[in-house]
């Protein structure tokens, strides 16, 4: 009985500890949406194969990351981001080079991390709201890549 009151208590002080850890800390990231609107979601495969048809892939990790590793031909245009990792960021506090993007009518492919890492996400929903016409978004980015050991450098 001693034994259950006070493992009732600790989890209760574990739960509590994390309430208090995330409202100091702001909420944990969240994965990317499944779906963004207006924006077509590819897979490494069609990926690659929209890129051997000529369609241009952009990373948009910040430059130390790019040049850790990229897909293989990819063109870096870092997102660089302050915004929350959720659907209703404030975009304002984001720096995008939209103007080293190609005619918006020209098929542009993004990508990033994947999972919790947003910049892909949010340079297509930039793109989008600039009147980028088509728009892929490899939401599975380099490890949906790498899974499929097509190529990177």
């Amino acid at each position: 009985m001693i034994y259950a009151k006070v493992l009732g208590r600790l989890v209760n002080s574990i739960i509590l500890s994390m309430f208090f850890a995330s409202s100091l800390y702001g909420e944990p990231p969240q994965d990317t949406p499944p779906l963004l609107e207006k924006v077509t979601l590819v897979t490494a495969e069609e990926a690659w194969n929209l890129m051997q048809k000529g369609v241009s892939i952009f990373d948009v990790w910040v430059s130390h990351e790019y040049v850790e590793e990229h897909i293989k031909g990819a063109v870096s245009i870092p997102y660089k981001e302050k915004s929350k990792k959720r659907t209703n960021y404030d975009p304002n506090l984001d720096r995008f080079d939209l103007s080293k993007l190609p005619h918006k009518t020209t098929p542009i492919i993004f990508y990033c991390n994947a999972g919790k890492c947003w910049k892909s996400y949010k340079a297509s929903k930039a793109a989008v709201e600039a009147g980028y016409t088509n728009v892929y978004w490899l939401r599975g980015g380099i490890p949906q890549w790498k899974k499929k050991n097509l190529p990177v450098e």
